[in-house]
């Protein structure tokens, strides 16, 4: 039998190098410890993505039991809810208008554009369906527009589904966790939407976009949860690099907004660069500093961690059209929302969500 060359295997350091790298990546993504992660990627063979799904697949249901106890179908037909479909019976629409919310026939017919991006962190199941409903109380109180949505896991969806009926869901995809677009039924409507995959992520992350029309208007809406942790930047900035000639290369008769978890840190938005053409909603409204951080273990208690983090990772990117008799949109407002604790004690994230609006000129 010819011998083996030593040098076509990996050493036995390598391999536990790679190893101990995997297990520190996938505690970062899930929240857990080395521990877990070790017995998770064991038992898929050591490979981050299916390591992952089945991590989140193993007993997510029981999070939203109390509130959503019916049979679930589950054959294939019944694995996505058509967004065509009407919402099933049982169905109570947490986001319908109350009498003292409900919109005067002006701002209903307004032009001014809302939007609301929050990192939901669905993959603390802690209290989740309470945080859910809480995010539900936010869609009442700013009726916004538009809603991305990262780190959201099947079960939240579909509770999404069912207690947001006003709003239409467009899934970043259906297995792990993912992200998601909600456009209001009544004022925005869906053209098409498109799941831009990055080829090197190793976070199972990809780029949302819809194509919508909004009183008359052709917008581009798209978000991502760009790769976590600050040993990938590298592989951050390819996904931002992307995100921006995807926005740079929309036709000049659409608006262009991009908004979600972005992860990134200044240092690295200054080696990408921003187009000319797009602007940083918070740079745009004049830096202020009530509404910089997103990420804040100061502030925020959701995450039990040993240090002071304050970070923002959550931006919303603009691209105004540029096309004579298109109008022009231009931010004129923003805010940090979620601030507030829920009666379980925790707030609806560890992330603060961001509501801004844009008006028409």
């Amino acid at each position: 039998m010819a011998a083996t060359s030593g040098s076509d295997k990996p050493s036995v350091s390598n391999v536990e190098e790679n190893r101990t790298r995997l297990c520190d990546e996938f505690a970062a993504i899930t929240g857990t410890d080395s521990a877990v992660a070790q017995c998770y990627l064991a038992e898929n063979d050591w490979e981050m993505e299916r390591a992952l799904n089945s991590f989140f697949e193993a007993d997510m249901e029981r999070v939203f039991e109390v509130e959503d106890s019916p049979e679930r179908e589950t054959g294939p037909q019944a694995k996505r809810q058509k967004t065509e479909e009407k919402p099933p019976q049982d169905c109570i629409d947490l986001t319908e208008d109350s009498p003292a919310s409900t919109r005067k026939p002006s701002e209903e017919n307004d032009d001014k554009l809302s939007l609301i991006s929050w990192n939901v962190d669905g993959l603390d199941t802690d209290n989740l369906a309470e945080r859910a409903r809480g995010l539900c109380s936010f869609l009442v109180l700013y009726t916004p527009d538009v809603v991305f949505l990262q780190e959201l896991i099947p079960p939240y969806v579909q509770y999404l589904k069912k207690r947001a009926v006003s709003y239409l869901i467009i899934e970043g995809s259906e297995d792990g966790y993912f992200t998601g677009i909600m456009l209001k039924k009544s004022r925005v409507k869906l053209v098409e939407s498109e799941i831009v995959t990055y080829p090197t992520t190793q976070m199972m992350r990809n780029l949302l976009v819809t194509q919508v029309n909004f009183k008359g208007q052709k917008l581009c809406l798209m978000t991502s949860h760009l790769e976590s942790c600050k040993g990938h930047a590298e592989e951050r900035m390819k996904q931002l690099r992307m995100v921006m000639q995807r926005m740079r290369e929309a036709p000049d008769d659409v608006t262009v907004v991009f908004g979600g978890d972005t992860n990134l840190r200044d240092t690295e938005v200054a080696k990408v660069g921003l187009p000319s053409s797009v602007c940083d909603i918070w740079e745009r409204l004049g830096k202020q500093e009530h509404c910089r951080y997103t990420w804040d273990t100061k502030a925020n208690s959701n995450k039990t961690v040993p240090y002071v983090s304050r970070c923002r990772f959550d931006r919303v990117y603009l691209r105004p059209a540029t096309k004579d008799g298109v109008q022009h949109r231009a931010p004129d407002h923003m805010a940090l929302v979620g601030l507030e604790k829920l009666d379980c004690g925790r707030y609806i994230s560890d992330h603060w969500g961001i509501y801004c609006s844009f008006s028409a000129g």
